[in-house]
């Protein structure tokens, strides 16, 4: 527990600074006294735990794959941090195919019930764990069907004291919205608990029916707080959209709150789903119009943001971009080799993996940047301050300038795109009138869209 205490903080800063944004909708319910078991969906492996338990007021124990612990170097880490093992049937023929030792169903059976022993403790004694029930972790917009393990556990745990713990399952569902980016954002929605001894009748009359009852359950909550894609071409078209017409479906946007992003997001793939049904033809037709106005843009190096004329030309932000040229000249310098190489390795490390990459660029961040920012302070004080405040100064300088050339950069390609449409419609105004065409007869045709589905909905 002391390596979990002390590991907590690190972690959270870790957090803040790898995400732009990570907001928690309904945060207090994930203060719930008395015994809770949080279930979470787990499309971004190791981050989903450390993201859910950053934000919570106590600890929580994890229920983690059996093979976490084979290693006894990554054993002792996992169970240093709080970890259970918990025995999955694919993990044992994984390791048999492997050459490994192969476990029988008893095996497997008896190795589980002595895990579920170790929850029903857990819980016995007021205390939180976090379950992921999908039983995978996949990088889509995707809630696969639930295992009963979850529903297991928490009925297991309450039959033990006849349904009088006060056990609560927490649903929580994370919506990444660009899981493998640096400085992205998350929205952690958390459901309303479900009581337990609510399924004790259930329970008496047939324990496999209560357990797949409370997992249906936990289901329809976290389908509540999730943008759940059932088809993976509707889910392509639905995010080209968003991303590329975003502001202008969403004019309201509060940038207080991710949450009108999350309504978004749900809102394009409940029409588009709607379209497929009632108007095959009109998304049909749909499909290769977009697909040329991005081709288009994408031939000439610009955005959809790009054409905006309400966005071109401001003065303003012109004279930012001048002032704060050396700043950021100076934060790219120093910060560029810890920046890029968390990414270099990530890339390299999960190339087909991506739901690994986040968390793999986060750890290596985690040592980079201090070593990096150790290594540049002594090269200072040795060379070039020889005073410990000039040198202190300069460490504090780094993080600062860092974030500031992150914003900067982001807003001089902006610039520098919205430059190039200038350029594209002073020597080849043909080509910008197509263009602007191409765009407005998408958004108008967005529009009319909008209004068949608002006006069935």
């Amino acid at each position: 527990m002391l390596a979990y205490h002390v590991m907590k903080p690190i972690v959270q800063v870790a957090l803040r600074v790898f995400f732009r944004r990570a907001e928690v909708r309904h945060r207090d319910r994930l203060a719930l006294p008395g015994p809770l078991l949080l279930a979470v969906n787990h499309p971004n492996t190791l981050m989903d735990p450390l993201l859910v338990a950053a934000h919570m007021p106590r600890p929580a124990a994890f229920l983690a794959k059996s093979t976490f612990f084979k290693n006894p170097v990554s054993k002792a880490v996992f169970e240093a941090v709080n970890c259970l093992p918990i025995y999955r049937r694919q993990d044992a023929e994984a390791a048999a195919t492997a050459g490994g030792q192969a476990l029988n169903a008893a095996q497997l059976h008896a190795q589980n019930e002595a895990a579920f022993g170790k929850c029903y403790d857990y819980l016995g004694q007021g205390r939180a764990i976090m379950i992921f029930p999908e039983g995978i972790s996949l990088n889509e917009r995707t809630l696969r069907p639930l295992k009963t393990g979850a529903a297991r556990i928490a009925l297991g745990a309450e039959a033990r004291h006849d349904f009088q713990l006060g056990l609560h399952v927490l649903p929580v569902g994370l919506n990444y919205f660009d899981p493998t980016r640096f400085r992205s954002d998350v929205l952690l929605n958390v459901a309303p608990p479900i009581r337990v001894a609510a399924y004790a009748a259930a329970y008496a009359a047939d324990p496999d029916a209560a357990a797949a009852a409370l997992t249906a359950a936990i289901q329809e909550a976290l389908e509540w707080q999730l943008v759940v894609s059932h088809d993976a071409a509707g889910d392509a078209l639905a995010q080209q959209i968003e991303h590329t017409f975003g502001d202008h479906l969403n004019p309201d946007d509060d940038p207080d709150t991710l949450y009108d992003n999350f309504q978004l997001s749900r809102t394009l793939l409940q029409a588009v789903a709607y379209f497929a049904r009632h108007d095959p033809a009109r998304l049909a037709a749909a499909r290769p119009r977009l697909a040329h106005y991005l081709g288009a843009l994408h031939r000439h190096g610009l955005d959809d943001a790009a054409l905006d004329a309400q966005r071109r030309g401001r003065l303003a932000g012109l004279l930012n971009l001048a002032l704060g040229l050396p700043v950021w000249a100076y934060g790219l310098v120093n910060n560029y080799l810890p920046y890029k190489l968390p990414a270099l390795v990530a890339r390299r490390a999960t190339p087909t993996e991506p739901e690994f990459r986040a968390a793999v660029l986060m750890g290596v961040g985690l040592v980079v940047f201090p070593l990096c920012y150790a290594l540049q302070a002594a090269a200072v004080q040795h060379w070039l301050a020889h005073r410990w405040w000039l040198t202190a100064l300069y460490v504090l300088s780094l993080p600062v300038s860092g974030f500031y050339a992150l914003g900067y950069g982001a807003e001089l390609a902006a610039r520098l795109r919205r430059l190039r449409a200038l350029r594209l419609f002073r020597r080849a105004p043909a080509e910008g009138a197509a263009l602007l065409a191409q765009r407005a007869a998408l958004l108008a045709d967005l529009e009319d869209a909008r209004a068949q589905y608002l006006a069935q909905a």
